[in-house]
């Protein structure tokens, strides 16, 4: 049985993988005051639990944060404290009792979506993580390209706008900076689901979505983009005027298609994909 972790922005999620099938599943709001050391003694607690019940054979994770992945190791969370430099994979082996790997969450979103949901058969594939913050992973020929130094896909902080506000990393006008959850509840005073339910403001919204997906479509002209996460459930909503705003932007001249769905594992989408890079190790 495999061991898989999606440690997110808000939430961290683990589950327990019998094949494909998931036959534990938790979820938990993450302390962000907290910090890391209140994260890894929920993972092992709920690990230790596991670790008696089944006989896990491997761990895969999917952490919300630059990760380094030929030296396995996280760099660092723009969102939780404590977690520079830190061997995750170490600690969950440890607390878990079988071995384990790590990639970035968006990574992990689109090993899942490419082989257990909406991307299954598009390659390249450009996965999009649209919650707390912003991610991307690309999926081409059977493997997720990470780059040479683990920072392949990291859409989330183009600057879209450079005239625009201020960025947790202190550039202005990225695509995170304007469009994730923690940005929109900061600048709005209501959460992400509330504000996608009013039409004009998704109308302004998707302006600023669309010029970052706008450089996925033009660099990479995936065969179909996956937007995952919280603010993806907004379903039509969001994916409908996004649609139309990206058609509007597209160059004129480009046939690059413009094929953008929701994923279809909602919540899992890392869960799966962690479980796919722990087999694959």
């Amino acid at each position: 049985m495999i061991l898989a972790i999606d440690i997110g922005g808000t939430k961290f999620s683990m589950a327990v993988f019998e094949g494909d099938r998931m036959v534990r599943r938790e979820s938990r709001a993450t302390e962000t005051s907290g910090g890391r050391q209140w994260m890894v003694a929920q993972i092992a607690e709920i690990a230790g639990q596991w670790r008696r019940e089944f006989k896990l054979e491997r761990c895969g994770i999917g952490f919300g944060g630059p990760v380094n992945f030929a030296e396995q190791r996280v760099v660092l969370s723009t969102h939780v404290g404590g977690w520079r430099d830190f061997d995750l994979c170490s600690f969950v082996q440890e607390a878990a009792g079988a071995p384990a790997i790590m990639d970035n969450d968006a990574n992990a979103g689109a090993i899942g979506e490419a082989e257990f949901g909406a991307g299954q058969g598009c390659s390249p594939l450009f996965y999009m993580t649209l919650s707390t913050g912003i991610g991307g992973g690309i999926w081409e020929g059977g493997r997720v390209w990470r780059g040479a130094d683990s920072y392949g896909g990291e859409i989330g902080h183009l600057s879209i706008r450079p005239d625009g506000p201020e960025c947790l990393g202190g550039e202005r006008g990225c695509l995170e900076r304007l469009c994730c959850g923690l940005w929109l509840q900061r600048d709005y005073g209501k959460s992400a689901r509330e504000l996608m339910q009013d039409a004009e403001f998704v109308k302004c919204y998707v302006v600023d979505l669309a010029l970052g997906l706008k450089a996925a479509i033009m660099l990479l002209n995936p065969r179909r983009i996956v937007i995952g996460g919280g603010i993806s459930k907004a379903g039509d909503r969001l994916f409908a005027p996004l649609g139309q705003e990206l058609r509007r932007q597209i160059t004129s001249w480009s046939a690059a298609r413009i094929d953008v769905v929701p994923a279809a594992l909602g919540d899992d989408s890392v869960l799966y994909g962690a479980l796919s890079l722990a087999r694959r190790s």
